[in-house]
C-alpha cells in the first residue's frame, strides 16, 4: 500500500489573540500570501500559530538537556496543528547587530573573500619580495600537518609563514592591537565633562559627577578646600585642577545621603571628573548606565588600522592588486567585475581551483544583488542598515543555506524596497519554494500578494472585528471575490487618492544644503510648510542621510542654539519642534494600554477617587492604578495573568485565576460610577465608551480623537504592546491633534510597514488632520498608495550608494508623472502604478 505524504497544514480551532476559533488549511510546498487590514490577526496566525508551533515541534524532538538550554516559546493557544514542518522566521523587526557584525559577516561573503586571498593572494616574504600567486601557494595553505602555511621566497630563499584565512579575521586573529577589531577608538571628551562653566559645583556644573555613585563628589571636593558654591569659571586654576585632575584619596567626613541620614567619619574616596567616567564604564552594567556613560566620549578611525579592523601587515597580500580592506569596501555590484578580473590575472593551472572559490562568492552575492542591496559594501557595520536591510541579508543567507522541508514565516519582506526590487524579491521567494520548502508571507505590496500560489485574507475588520477568514484562494480566484478587501488593488478598481493633494507647491518651505556626508555630495533641498512632501529613491540614495541625519537634528540644534551639524551647511527654517513617528510598539509590558497611553486613565482615577465609596474609605487617585498595590490584584499584582514555571517545559501564562483578568483588586471594584466599575469601564471599547463620558469633556476629547484616527474599535484597557504597527501608529498622533502645530515639522520613516493599502487610506486621513492643524510633514517612503497621495515628492537616485546621493526629481507627483524625469525611476514607477487605477483614482 503507498502511503500519501500530507499536502496541507491542517490548522483547527486557532484562538490566539484576536483569532476566531478559526480552522484553516494551507497548502505544502507552495508561496502563500496572507492578507487583510492592519490588526486583523495576520501575524496572530503566521507567526503566533505557525511559527510558534512549527519551531516548538522542532525543540520537542531535541533532548530534555538541550530544551532547558533554548529559550521556547509559549504554549499556543489552538486546538491541533497537523503536519506542520519545522519552522523558521524572518521577522518584521529583526535584532539590531553588535559594532563587529558587517555587511560581510552578516552575509558570509567575507568568509568566502577571507579565504580567496589566502588561496590566491600575493604574499610579501619578511625581506619585501613579493610572491606571484601560484598553485605551490595555494597548496602550502591547504596542508594539515606542520607545514602548513609554510612559503619559501623564490627570491631571497627566506622560509616564512602566510596568512592563512583565519588571519584574515577582524573578530579573532586578525584583528587590529589598537582596536580590537572595531576599527574605532574611544576617547574621552574634555568638553564634555563640565556640563556649564557658568553654573556652580553645588548646582551641577561637573557633568561626570551626575552619573550613578557619584553624587556625593561636590561634598568631598567641597571637604577637600575647593569651594563648590560660585560659577565654575571663577575657580582658581589649582581648584579646576584638583575638580579634574586631583589624586585618588580618601577623605573622612561626615556624609548626608539621599535619603536624610548621616554617616560620621564616613570614608569617601575622591574621583576627579576624569575618574569618574572611566571608572564608571569599566563598572556600570545597565544598558541605561552605559548609554549615559557613551555621551562622555568620543569615537575617532583607529590611528593603527584606519578603520580597517586588521592587522596593517595583513594588507601587504594582495588578490588582483588590491589588499582585502580595499576590495571589502567595494560596492557589492562592483565586486562581479572583480571577480572577473581575478580569474584573469591567475596562471592556468590554478583556473580549476580559482573558479571554485570564486563561483562560491558569486553565488553568495547574487540574492543580496537580486535583493537590491548592490549599494553596500563588506565592510559596512550591520549596527548602520536599516530594517529592511538587515532582513534582506537574512533572507539572502536563507537561500543559500539551500534546505528543503522547511517552513518558512515572513513578516513584512518588503520593508524599505523600492518598486523596481520588488521583482528580485518575488524570485528569491519563489526559489526558497523551489528548493522543496513551504512559504508564508505576511505583507501588504500588492504585487507580492498578486505573485503567490495562494491567498489567504483575515478579516473583515481590526482588532474583535477581524480574526476571521474572509477569503482563500489564488490570485485570480481572489480578484474576483466580493468579500475580498484585498481584490480591488488586485483587479485595478481600487480609488488610489484618500485626499485631495494641493494644486501648487507653497512658496514658504524649509531650505537646507547637507554637504560631504556619505553619497550626499552637494545637495540642496526644500520641503514646503504646510503640506505633505514624500521623499523618495532607491534604498541607500541618502534619504536617511538627507532627513533624519541631517534635516532633524539640523532643526533640533537650531531650536535650541546649538551648532548646526558639521554637515548642514545651511538651514532656513521657521520650525520649531520635530515629532518623529514610527509603528514601533507603544509601551514593553501589558501594564501599558490604550487609557494609560492616552490621558483616559489619569482622568478615569480621579473620576473614581471623586465617588462617595471611595470618599468614604479615603481611596486617593492612586488607588485606582492596578500598578501600584492599594488596587492592583495581591495575586498577579495587576497584569492580569500569572506565569507558571513547568520544568523541562516553556513556560506557561494563564489568566489569572484571582481577578480573573481584570487586574484590580476586589474593593477597588466596589467603587461604582454610574452602575460601573474601573474594570467595567476598560472594558469597553471607544465606540462604547463615547456616549456614556460626552458629559465629561476631557475624557470624551481623548475618545473623539481615537475615534478620528480610526481606532474606535480598541477596548480602553487593552494591552499596547499588542498592537500592530500600523495601530501603535496612530495611537501615538492622538495627542498631536488636539493643538495647532504651525511650527512643527511630523517626520514618518516608512510609515507604512504592516499596512494594507486602506489601512494607508486611513493614515493619510489621519495626515490630513495635522495638515489641517498647521502641520508640515515629511515621509521617507517607497509605497506608491502614500506618494500619490503626497503635495511633493523629493526622489533621490538614480539608484543606490555612489550611484546614489542627488536629487533626481522634485515636484507634484501628478506633474512629475507627466514630464517623467530620466533618472528618477520612482516616477516610472508611479506612472505605471497610477495606469493601472487609471479610472478609479479620484
Amino acid at each position: 500500500m503507498k502511503l500519501e505524504l500530507p499536502t496541507k497544514i491542517k490548522v483547527r480551532g486557532a484562538r490566539v489573540h484576536n483569532l476566531k476559533n478559526i480552522d484553516l488549511d494551507l497548502p505544502l510546498h507552495k508561496y502563500v500570501a496572507i492578507s487583510g487590514l492592519s490588526g486583523s490577526g495576520k501575524s496572530s496566525l503566521a507567526m503566533g500559530i505557525l511559527y510558534e508551533e512549527g519551531s516548538r515541534r522542532y525543540l520537542d524532538a531535541l533532548s530534555t538537556y538541550m530544551r532547558r538550554r533554548i529559550k521556547q516559546g509559549r504554549q499556543v493557544d489552538v486546538t491541533s496543528v497537523k503536519h506542520i514542518p519545522s519552522a523558521l522566521a524572518l521577522r518584521q523587526r529583526p535584532s539590531v547587530p553588535n559594532e563587529r557584525a558587517t555587511v560581510g559577516t552578516m552575509s558570509e561573503t567575507f568568509n568566502v573573500l577571507r579565504l580567496i586571498y589566502s588561496r590566491l593572494g600575493s604574499p610579501v616574504c619578511p625581506n619585501g619580495h613579493r610572491l606571484k600567486p601560484s598553485l605551490t601557494i595555494a597548496e602550502a595553505m591547504s596542508r594539515s600537518d606542520d607545514e602548513m602555511g609554510q612559503l619559501t621566497c623564490p627570491v631571497c630563499g627566506v622560509r616564512f609563514m602566510a596568512f592563512s584565512a583565519e588571519d584574515f579575521a577582524f573578530n579573532s586573529a586578525g584583528a587590529c592591537p589598537k582596536c580590537g577589531g572595531t576599527g574605532k577608538v574611544r576617547q574621552l571628551a574634555e568638553d564634555k565633562l563640565i556640563a556649564d562653566e557658568n553654573l556652580s559645583i553645588k548646582d551641577g556644573a561637573v557633568a561626570s559627577w551626575s552619573l550613578p555613585g557619584r553624587n556625593f563628589m561636590p561634598n568631598v571636593a567641597e571637604h577637600a578646600g575647593v569651594r563648590i558654591d560660585i560659577p565654575f569659571k571663577d575657580l582658581t586654576a589649582k581648584e579646576k585642577d584638583f575638580v579634574l585632575n586631583g589624586p585618588e584619596q580618601k577623605y573622612k567626613m561626615d556624609f548626608l545621603s539621599g535619603t536624610g541620614r548621616v554617616f560620621h567619619d564616613f570614608n569617601a574616596l575622591y574621583e576627579n571628573a576624569h575618574q569618574a567616567v572611566l571608572r564608571s564604564a569599566k563598572t556600570s552594567k545597565s544598558e541605561r548606565a552605559q548609554k549615559r556613560i557613551a555621551e562622555f566620549f568620543v569615537y575617532s578611525t583607529c590611528p593603527i588600522c584606519h578603520g580597517t579592523k586588521l592587522k596593517p601587515e595583513l594588507l601587504t597580500q594582495l588578490v588582483n592588486g588590491k589588499n582585502i580592506a580595499e576590495t571589502a569596501d567595494l560596492q557589492l555590484g562592483d565586486l562581479p567585475a572583480f571577480i572577473k578580473e581575478t580569474a584573469q590575472t591567475l596562471p592556468e593551472n590554478m583556473h580549476t581551483m580559482a573558479h571554485a572559490l570564486l563561483q562560491e562568492l558569486s553565488e553568495n552575492l547574487q540574492p543580496l544583488l537580486d535583493l537590491g542591496l548592490d549599494y553596500l559594501t563588506m565592510a559596512r557595520n550591520g549596527n548602520t542598515l536599516s530594517t529592511g536591510e538587515l532582513q534582506r541579508i537574512q533572507l539572502a543567507r536563507t537561500l543559500r543555506t539551500e534546505t528543503t522541508g522547511v517552513l518558512y514565516v515572513l513578516d513584512e519582506p518588503s520593508i524599505g524596497l523600492h518598486p523596481a526590487n520588488v521583482a528580485g524579491l518575488i524570485k528569491i521567494l519563489h526559489r526558497l519554494v523551489a528548493q522543496g520548502n513551504s512559504l508564508v508571507v505576511v505583507d501588504h505590496n500588492v504585487d507580492i500578494i498578486a505573485a503567490a500560489d495562494e491567498i489567504i485574507e483575515i478579516g473583515p475588520g481590526s482588532g474583535e472585528a477581524g480574526g476571521r477568514i474572509i477569503a482563500q484562494g489564488t490570485p485570480g480566484e481572489i480578484a474576483k471575490n466580493p468579500n475580498s478587501l484585498i481584490a480591488p488593488y488586485l483587479n485595478g478598481t481600487a480609488a488610489l487618492m484618500a485626499r485631495k493633494p494641493a494644486q501648487a507647491i507653497n512658496d514658504d518651505a524649509i531650505n537646507f544644503t547637507v554637504q560631504n556626508y556619505f553619497n550626499l555630495a552637494n545637495v540642496s533641498a526644500k520641503i514646503p510648510l504646510h503640506q505633505l512632501t514624500a521623499v523618495t529613491g532607491f534604498s541607500g540614495a541618502g534619504k536617511t542621510s538627507l532627513i533624519l541625519d541631517s534635516l532633524v537634528p539640523g532643526i533640533l540644534a537650531q531650536a535650541k542654539g546649538k551648532r548646526l551639524p558639521k554637515q548642514v551647511r545651511q538651514l532656513l527654517s521657521p520650525i520649531k519642534s520635530v515629532i518623529s513617528v514610527d509603528a514601533s510598539p507603544v509601551g514593553k509590558s501589558t501594564r501599558s494600554t490604550v487609557a494609560t497611553y492616552t490621558s483616559i486613565m489619569d482622568n478615569l482615577r480621579q473620576l473614581f477617587a471623586r465617588q462617595p465609596l471611595a470618599k468614604q474609605q479615603h481611596y486617593t487617585p492612586a488607588w485606582f492604578s492596578y500598578n501600584n498595590k492599594q488596587g492592583a490584584c495581591p495575586t498577579c499584582g495587576g497584569t492580569g495573568t500569572v506565569t507558571l514555571d513547568i520544568q523541562f517545559l516553556p513556560d506557561m501564562e494563564q489568566v489569572c485565576p484571582t481577578c480573573h483578568g481584570q487586574r484590580y483588586n476586589r474593593e477597588i471594584q466596589q467603587v461604582k460610577w454610574h452602575d460601573l466599575s474601573i474594570v467595567d469601564v476598560l472594558n469597553l471599547d471607544v465606540n462604547e465608551a463615547l456616549p456614556i463620558f460626552k458629559h465629561s469633556p476631557k475624557i470624551a476629547r481623548d475618545l473623539r480623537l481615537l475615534k478620528e484616527v480610526g481606532l474606535s474599535y480598541l477596548h480602553l484597557g487593552e494591552d499596547t504592546p499588542t498592537l500592530s504597527g500600523g495601530e501603535a501608529q496612530r495611537l501615538k498622533l492622538v495627542k498631536h491633534l488636539s493643538r495647532q502645530q504651525d511650527q512643527s515639522l511630523f517626520v514618518f520613516d516608512e510609515p507604512t510597514i504592516g499596512l494594507h493599502p486602506l489601512d494607508v487610506k486611513v493614515l493619510v486621513q489621519v495626515m490630513q488632520k495635522l495638515l489641517d492643524q498647521g502641520a508640515t510633514i515629511v515621509v521617507i517612503t517607497h509605497d506608491l498608495n502614500l506618494i500619490a497621495n503626497a503635495d511633493f515628492m523629493l526622489d533621490l537616485g538614480p539608484r543606490g550608494g555612489k550611484n546614489g546621493g542627488r536629487i533626481v526629481a522634485a515636484g507634484r507627483p501628478a506633474d512629475l508623472i507627466k514630464s517623467m524625469p530620466a533618472a528618477s525611476l520612482t516616477s516610472r514607477y508611479l506612472a505605471e502604478y497610477e495606469q493601472k487605477f487609471s479610472n478609479h483614482t479620484k
